[in-house]
């Protein structure tokens, strides 16, 4: 049979964060002959919304920018310890630890040959800021990532300082490597509303490994390996790079197997990779779990909703309840992902330190369903089955398997005889803006799907960003309890201490289900025999890295 490759973590690097942080791989057999030799060509069937860093918090979008922006630190091969990269040096806190200093190199351009300052530095992360709490982002952007942040200037061109809320904040340097962290060019993009694609590309504000030749969104992207960057990565590995943009998974599967694309990274389903890893001419490579998937929970319009016409907050909570003791996780698993994910009894996956299965502990039975507590919960609050209630999810960007495990639940929920369940699938650029609650709108969707993948390797990225305030999720969930338990633990500076606060989180979060985590999966990517360094940008930093690959 053939042999799959895993990436191994070197456990002296590892051991403070996570516990399964790639940093090298074995090769095993494969093939991709028929793509020019000087372009890598990759297939994907992610979905972009915007390359303007301030509108974009989705792995489709942040997948191009981490490759043509610059970063003030961000995460070497095979490492998840930030590095500078347009800073000079690590930053330094003041005495109270509340202002965060750092430094840049001197002599930065842009792709444009504009000067790349501390000014552009402050900029960009004022932008995300402000276009967050305007709204403009569409409650699309990564704003909630700098909810620890007051204020930044720059005090000279090579000088950059923070102020922070949280003293000795021990992921500020992570979270400047994430997805509200790339550098852009202040004389490009507006300071308060969203820059187009198109005028991105014509001002060519890129200070990454590659720059972007053309660009047509959700179809293709040619990429040229950037000749001024001297950054943390060094230069890309081939001359160009080329990404198609597939509506499906079979066109993908198709084209990597007769060698009509060199790679193929998220995401094909389950059954595809079992029959690639057969084939001769291909390898697979298997990077850390990083990914969770979630049901969500809108606290405006699901069943007893606060905006439903019969509200009541006991009730809607008893709802979410009967849902987390009536899915089959496993059943899921392994007959629709077939071993590809992994049921998730929490809010953190089970590699990461800080994880506890806290719904396992509450839900079901030993990790299996239990009808009898579903109906404990809606008896005890007096809801009358079966509750009507739709669940809204989407294939062309959580993977062509998703109707199979929507029809899944559907059929599980429906056969306790609790539950009466629609579901719909709806386009990406539609669903991704249609989900979220804003000032205008309640949200369409009163249960529905939703992924995701860590900025960075610690457990607070799956907590911060998804259930502190002015959040990503946007589904009406406000816990001061939860705001006060997540302050502390970011300031934590004993690792002991601040694991106990981590399980805490996750342990309020599962009393009051805001989402139901449903599965954990692996970084998976399929290449031809000749590809090389794929396994070098599959690793724990969940970064996909274009310049790493050649052949």
């Amino acid at each position: 049979m053939k042999k799959v490759t895993k990436i191994i973590m070197g456990t002296a690097l590892c051991t403070a964060v996570l516990t399964l942080a790639a940093c090298g791989a074995s090769k095993s057999k494969g093939a991709g002959k028929g793509t020019p030799k000087d372009t890598v060509v990759l297939g994907t069937t992610d979905k972009v919304l915007t390359i303007d860093p301030a509108g974009s918090y989705d792995k489709g979008s942040f997948t191009i920018e981490n490759n043509i922006y610059p970063f003030l630190f961000n995460f070497p091969y095979g490492s998840i310890e930030p590095k500078p990269d347009v800073a000079s040096e690590k930053g330094n806190f003041s005495e109270d630890g509340k202002t965060y200093t750092v430094k840049i190199r001197k002599g930065l351009k842009f792709a444009n040959g504009h000067e790349l300052t501390a000014s552009d530095v402050a900029f960009s992360f004022k932008r995300v800021v402000t276009i967050g709490a305007n709204g403009k982002d569409l409650g699309n952007g990564p704003s909630s990532l700098l909810s620890d942040m007051e204020s930044v200037e720059a005090k000279d061109d090579s000088t950059v300082v923070f102020k922070l809320k949280t003293p000795f904040n021990v992921l500020w340097e992570q979270i400047l490597c994430t997805a509200a962290g790339p550098i852009v060019d202040e004389e490009v993009f507006s300071p308060d509303a969203l820059t187009s694609d198109d005028d991105i590309v014509k001002a060519k504000p890129f200070a990454g490994p590659l720059t972007i030749e053309a660009y047509a969104i959700n179809n293709s992207v040619a990429y040229a390996k950037s000749k001024d960057y001297d950054g943390i990565y060094g230069p890309a590995k081939a001359d160009k790079y080329q990404v198609k943009y597939y509506a499906d998974t079979s066109n993908m599967k198709l084209d990597i197997q007769n060698n009509k694309i060199d790679v193929a990274f998220r995401a094909l389903t389950a059954t595809d990779i079992a029959d690639l890893k057969k084939k001769d001419n291909i390898e697979v490579t298997e990077g850390p779990g990083g990914e969770l998937r979630y049901m969500v929970f809108n606290f405006a319009i699901q069943p007893f909703g606060t905006k439903t016409e019969d509200a009541d907050e006991t009730k809607a909570l008893a709802v979410r309840k009967a849902v987390a003791n009536l899915v089959d996780r496993e059943e899921i698993a392994k007959n629709v992902y077939k071993g590809t994910y992994s049921p998730a009894y929490s809010y953190v996956p089970s590699s990461f330190i800080g994880y506890t299965p806290a719904l396992k502990e509450v839900y079901g039975q030993d990790g299996k369903p239990s009808v009898d507590k579903a109906k404990a919960a809606l008896k005890e609050a007096g809801v009358k089955t079966p509750i009507e209630m739709t669940i809204q999810y989407n294939g062309d960007h959580y993977g062509a398997s998703s109707p199979d495990e929507y029809a899944a639940i559907k059929q599980q929920l429906e056969d306790s005889g609790l539950f009466k369940v629609n579901i719909a699938q709806t386009e990406w650029s539609v669903y991704s803006k249609d989900r979220v609650i804003t000032e205008n709108s309640n949200g369409s969707y009163p249960v529905y799907q939703l992924g995701w993948y860590p900025d960075f390797s610690d457990a607070d990225n799956y907590l911060s960003p998804l259930f502190g305030k002015e959040n990503y999720i946007h589904n009406n969930y406000v816990s001061d309890k939860i705001e006060s338990q997540l302050n502390s633990e970011v300031s934590e500076l004993d690792s002991a201490a601040r694991v106990k606060k981590l399980e805490e989180i996750q342990k309020t979060l599962a009393t009051d289900l805001p989402t139901i985590p449903l599965f954990e999966g692996k970084q998976i990517a399929v290449s031809g025999k000749n590809v090389k360094g794929v396994s070098d940008t599959l690793d724990g930093s969940f970064k996909f890295r274009y310049g790493a690959i050649s052949k």
